[in-house]
């Protein structure tokens, strides 16, 4: 199971909140590339696919096809906010490495 942080939730409900048409969901995903392997990839999306796992946060609709959940399974996506920036931070379980961008691993 994939797990969002509270702030992380507030964070997506508050950018949906401004889109319009107002999308479904979030489908989080891992997708290959990056210069470690594989990268994660979030984006809006009006329905879920058919064969996609559903998540409900607070009334937040997360979606996660299959293959990525072989990745993302026990992961925790979190907003943080630095002096040096903010986003979605995943802290995955299955990451056997990072590169020095951060924004891609092995696993």
């Amino acid at each position: 199971m994939i797990t969002l942080t509270n702030t992380a939730v507030g964070k997506v409900k508050e950018i949906i909140a401004s889109q319009e048409p107002k999308p479904e969901g979030l489908r989080i995903a891992v997708v290959g590339g990056g210069c470690s392997g594989f990268s994660y990839s979030m984006a809006f999306e009006t329905s879920p696919g058919m064969l996609d796992k559903t998540y409900d946060f607070e009334g937040l609709k997360v979606f996660v096809d299959q293959a990525s959940m072989l990745y993302l399974d026990g992961a925790e996506v979190d907003y943080v906010e630095t002096l040096e920036g903010s986003g979605f931070k995943f802290n995955n379980p299955h990451v056997k490495s990072t590169c020095g961008c951060g924004s891609s691993f092995s696993a």
